[in-house]
């Protein structure tokens, strides 16, 4: 059985081809397939000047293992790129990395943006200490969002998880602030949320067979003056729900131009994933990850020794038997 796959060129972008991964295989043989009229010095020749990207990371090993899934890029032209400060790690060991994702790095490629971007920076920071390693997304937070980001080392534990997301994850926890005061303290929003053609999410407040379903939580835990601090949690993680459903309320995120807001203090987005708790797919135990709040959202809240919204992480190290997790600093 071949690979198939789906070959693109950005119009706005011809200077490279973009190609999926179907089965497990070896960089050499996937390009050799795809890329039959490049003899095999022709291959060796794109990959020793870097002009391949696997997952947005180039690399040069013939033999670099691609796995299901998988996004292979091959730019027509040679490119030096310059180093991107590398995330906080909040946790890792064999099978988890975790970081405290900042505000304005993608989690994964788009079509604008190939490189700069969070699995790119840290499968180089993995392939630096064993070049053949791995690292797989499993879930995405928005590029202006900053917070909590889970990769796994493992793409059978990728596929556990994301496949039952929804059932493993107990809590998902944002910060936000929004414009204004919200009339009800705490609240729970359900809607249908679609896409128009220009990206945007909007919502359906009747059960819309077409959209997406989407259930968020917030309580309000601060005010000042015309802003509001809120500890927000969600049961589903669709596109810009929060956005979108704080905005619905007529309280959009601060710095959040795309759904309505007029002020910008923070020159970035108001919102930050805190903390992202599940269950481990295998084992089932419990594992709980958390990033600190911003000081920079304290500050403009006038926090001065600001208590976390969060519940504390427990402290012992991570072991297959009990599932928790050692931080480096408390929170």
């Amino acid at each position: 059985m071949q690979n198939t796959h789906k070959k693109r060129i950005n119009p706005n972008n011809p200077k490279f081809k973009e190609f999926r991964v179907k089965k497990s295989t070896t960089l050499m043989e996937f390009l050799r397939e795809f890329l039959p009229k490049l003899s095999r010095n022709n291959v060796k020749s794109l990959l020793s000047h870097k002009q391949v990207a696997v997952e947005g990371v180039r690399v040069s090993r013939f033999d670099f293992p691609l796995a299901a899934n998988d996004m292979v890029i091959v730019f027509s032209e040679r490119k030096v790129e310059s180093k991107i400060p590398r995330p906080k790690i909040l946790f890792e060991d064999d099978e988890f990395l975790v970081i405290d994702k900042p505000s304005g790095l993608l989690s994964i490629a788009s079509d604008k943006e190939k490189s700069k971007t969070a699995i790119k920076i840290m499968m180089e920071y993995i392939q630096d200490k064993n070049p053949t390693a791995r690292l797989f997304v499993t879930h995405r937070i928005d590029r202006d969002t900053s917070g909590v980001l889970l990769f796994t080392k493992r793409e059978d534990l990728r596929n556990l998880l994301q496949d039952q997301w929804n059932d493993l994850v107990t809590k998902r926890g944002y910060v936000a602030i929004v414009e204004g005061t919200p009339k009800d303290k705490k609240k729970t929003i359900k809607s249908w949320l679609r896409q128009t053609t220009t990206q945007l999410m909007y919502s359906h407040y009747e059960e819309d067979e077409e959209g997406q379903e989407a259930i968020t939580h917030y309580e309000m835990t601060q005010s000042k003056g015309t802003y509001s601090m809120l500890d927000v949690r969600i049961d589903t993680g669709r596109k810009n729900q929060i956005r979108v459903h704080l905005n619905d309320l007529g309280h959009p995120i601060i710095g959040d131009k795309k759904y309505h807001s007029n002020s910008d203090p923070l020159k970035r987005l108001g919102l930050h994933a805190y903390a992202l708790e599940f269950h481990h797919p295998i084992h089932k135990k419990i594992l709980k990850f958390y990033a600190p709040i911003p000081k920079l959202f304290h500050q403009f809240m006038g926090q001065k020794d600001p208590e976390p919204t969060q519940d504390k992480p427990k402290t012992k190290r991570y072991n297959k038997e009990h599932g928790t997790r050692r931080f480096k600093r408390k929170i």
